[in-house]
């Protein structure tokens, strides 16, 4: 299964939209998340075996979003992946919560 795959099934049972990179569609609470760092985490006789994998989520609310990013996390760490760095804003042009949620993952090689 692809990472983006996992991270769109794992977010599933939130009930609102979840897309890679852009969100195009109506609903005014929704996730959008994109890779921003891949590297080796373990080699192995010149052979890459493990890869971490640098994942940014964002949150984005017209209303409180705070239940919605508390079972992010619980979803995500409950498959594995490690929060790194949370912070968030309000877009004054758009009058929209946002809720920055960065995470590592690391995944064997085939």
């Amino acid at each position: 299964m692809s990472l983006n795959s996992l991270i769109l099934s794992t977010l599933q049972p939130l009930g609102i939209p979840v897309d890679f990179q852009t969100y195009e569609g109506e609903s005014t609470t929704y996730i959008t998340f994109f890779e921003y760092n891949q590297r080796s985490a373990l080699n192995a006789d010149d052979d890459e075996d493990i890869t971490s994998h640098s994942i940014q989520l964002d949150v984005w609310s017209k209303g409180n979003y705070n239940n919605i990013v508390q079972q992010t996390k619980q979803l995500l760490k409950g498959i594995g992946f490690r929060r790194t760095h949370e912070t968030e804003f309000y877009e004054e042009e758009t009058k929209i919560y946002h809720k920055v949620l960065r995470f590592s993952y690391s995944k064997e090689e085939n």
